[in-house]
């Protein structure tokens, strides 16, 4: 593995385990588990809290509704596995946050919270749902006495949790449709739900990790590339698990969205899809490619702490995406300095053969850049570089001459 990778995998570890509470030493923390962890669901009675109104001389307004005190709303308790006493901790602090008018519907947010349960302080995911149904009647008095309801997911520390907020964002949004169904029973819909959003969030990766092991790394090939991946003979949970992974691991979050889309099409027309075959003892990969940066990328999940740790995992998929960003920047700033040197073109050549990952790279700047000349000609030149493995280089510094790349 690259030093700089171990270092940055070391220094997330430390840093996720010197937030725990107390401290402590090494040896006396434990990696956390999927049943250190809790729900509760309240049904919020009050004043919609509505975002984008106006005022009355037509002025936008950043609320329609002022923030609530303590007696215009009420939290009555729907399901928990809570004990009591927590329970009602996270009552009165929930109240709080309504007070304060910290709640935007649909957008969680994340804290600690420190409540009457074995773990003393956890992570505290807390989301403010307004059923569809509730807003649909033309009565402002109806929509304002409308019950909503307040989500709230407890589990782990508050900076490993916070890794899953967008996760557990859309996890929400699923709840939300079955409070909005008609056929909303508690027992047998909502209650379900509830209960496995730690499993349905934050364990996937920790999954497909602890199922893919060394073949992990044609995994995160595919999500750098953009490759579409095809998932045979598997079941449900396993099918969601890798698209889940593959969504966590792509940069669609860190590039710009026109360039994504570009990528996409371009993997998609001329490659055949990635295939795992989930049928058998071990996994089978078709049409798939790799690459070092991936294969030293595998090997730090590979190395984590025995068991896994799910939010570790998550900060260490978090740091491959960076990485590859950071590399995506440079090669950049390379190829504009190229454009008006040799010399910088062969430094590009360089870090493309030295980074690991210059195969996909050099496809997504080419995408980004398909409309300018100047750095597609030094695209094209690269291209025909990289494909060239036995390269020799002729120099002469001396005379201050440009580098020139020969068979």
């Amino acid at each position: 593995m690259l030093p700089s990778l171990q270092l940055s995998v070391d220094g997330d570890e430390r840093e996720l385990e010197s937030s725990e509470e107390g401290g402590g030493l090494p040896e006396e923390r434990k990696p956390e588990r999927s049943s250190n962890s809790y729900y509760c669901l309240y049904g919020y009675q009050g004043c919609r809290l509505t975002q984008g109104g106006e005022n009355d001389d037509g002025s936008p307004s950043s609320t329609s509704a002022e923030s609530p005190s303590s007696d215009d709303f009420s939290l009555s308790l729907v399901d928990t596995n809570l004990p009591p006493e927590a329970e009602m901790e996270l009552r009165s602090y929930i109240a709080k946050q309504f007070a304060k008018g910290s709640f935007f519907e649909g957008m969680g947010n994340v804290t600690s919270v420190e409540l009457s349960i074995p773990e003393s302080r956890v992570g505290c995911y807390y989301c403010l749902l307004q059923p569809e149904k509730s807003t649909e009647t033309g009565n402002l008095e109806s929509s304002d006495s409308a019950l909503d309801y307040v989500v709230c997911f407890l589990g782990g520390l508050e900076k490993g949790l916070e890794l899953f907020r967008l996760e557990l964002d859309r996890y929400v949004q699923d709840l939300k449709i079955n409070l909005d169904s008609e056929e909303n029973n508690l027992e047998t819909c909502i209650k379900p739900f509830l209960g496995t959003w730690f499993e349905d969030s934050v364990c996937p990766i920790q999954r497909v990790v602890q199922l893919f092991q060394e073949k992990l790394a044609l995994l995160l090939h595919a999500a750098l590339s953009c490759t579409p991946v095809e998932v045979k003979d598997s079941d449900g949970r396993t099918k969601k698990d890798i698209h889940k992974f593959l969504r966590a691991a792509s940069l669609q979050d860190l590039v710009r969205e026109t360039t994504m889309a570009s990528l996409c099409t371009a993997m998609t027309e001329g490659h055949k899809p990635v295939e795992i075959d989930c049928n058998g003892p071990q996994l089978q990969f078709h049409n798939a490619g790799g690459n070092k940066f991936c294969e030293d990328w595998m090997q730090a999940f590979l190395n984590g702490p025995e068991g896994g740790n799910p939010f570790l995992f998550q900060q260490i998929l978090e740091n491959f995406k960076l990485k590859a960003i950071q590399d995506i920047n440079n090669l950049k700033r390379f190829i504009r300095q190229a454009e008006m040197s040799h010399y910088a073109l062969f430094k590009c050549y360089l870090f493309l053969k030295n980074c690991g990952s210059g195969d996909v790279l050099l496809k997504i700047v080419k995408v980004e850049h398909a409309e300018m000349p100047e750095a597609k000609s030094v695209i094209s030149v690269l291209e025909e570089f990289m494909r060239e493995p036995a390269c020799r280089l002729n120099s002469s510094p001396e005379r201050r001459t440009p580098y020139t790349l020969q068979n």
